[in-house]
């Protein structure tokens, strides 16, 4: 188990920083709001999962509000995306590797957070992988769309898989930068190939196809 500390802090704050990189990129290209909007959705991303994961452990007031970094990153993060407003239809791709980054820190500090609170390793999994797609289901919510975790059958699952391989090692006495990195990669790789290859999940015959 990955004890509490720089560590998880390290990979809650690069979870916040892509994700608000996402949020807000996904705001300008897809819902063209202005600065208020863009920088709103790009905390709102960046910070809804991990709010999420302090509020069921009963952690109050969450981290975010805890600790000023969370705020600072998941701003600048938000900014810089709106910095780069006229380069979007370049950046289709950059938006689902920041997507995907963000579902692979949020799922292993989900989990690790999770086992430090005492819960037990499936209760661990699930509560990584709502980590994981928090931030992205409000983020889509709010813009008006189905959520991603609804519609792509590599979305929850990866973040289940990042999550499973944390609680995994820490069942195994593996602990530190090692185990983090294997669970990020695992998350990280299994999602990258859903979007490269379009896949999903088996959907009700004669549904088309999201």
């Amino acid at each position: 188990m990955i004890r509490a500390g720089s560590l998880l802090l390290a990979l809650d704050l690069a979870g916040t920083a892509v994700f608000a990189l996402n949020g807000a990129l996904t705001a300008v290209r897809a819902a063209r709001l202005d600065i208020v909007g863009v920088v709103a959705l790009g905390m709102i991303t960046a910070l809804g999962g991990g709010i999420i994961r302090d509020v069921i452990l009963g952690y109050l007031p969450p981290a975010t509000f805890r600790d000023w970094r969370y705020l600072v990153v998941a701003a600048t993060g938000a900014l810089v995306a709106f910095a780069w407003g006229r380069r979007l239809d370049r950046l289709a791709f950059p938006i689902e590797v920041f997507d995907a980054l963000g579902l692979s820190f949020f799922a292993v500090t989900g989990a690790t957070k999770a086992l430090d609170a005492g819960l037990g390793p499936v209760q661990a999994v699930i509560l990584g992988a709502v980590t994981g797609v928090g931030g992205g289901t409000i983020r889509d919510v709010l813009i008006g769309r189905v959520p991603t975790v609804l519609t792509s059958g590599l979305y929850a699952i990866p973040a289940l898989v990042g999550a499973l391989v944390t609680v995994g090692a820490a069942e195994l006495g593996l602990r530190g930068w090692p185990a983090a990195v294997i669970a990020v990669v695992a998350c990280f790789v299994i999602r990258m190939v859903g979007v490269r290859f379009d896949l999903n999940a088996p959907a009700p015959p004669g549904a088309p196809r999201p």
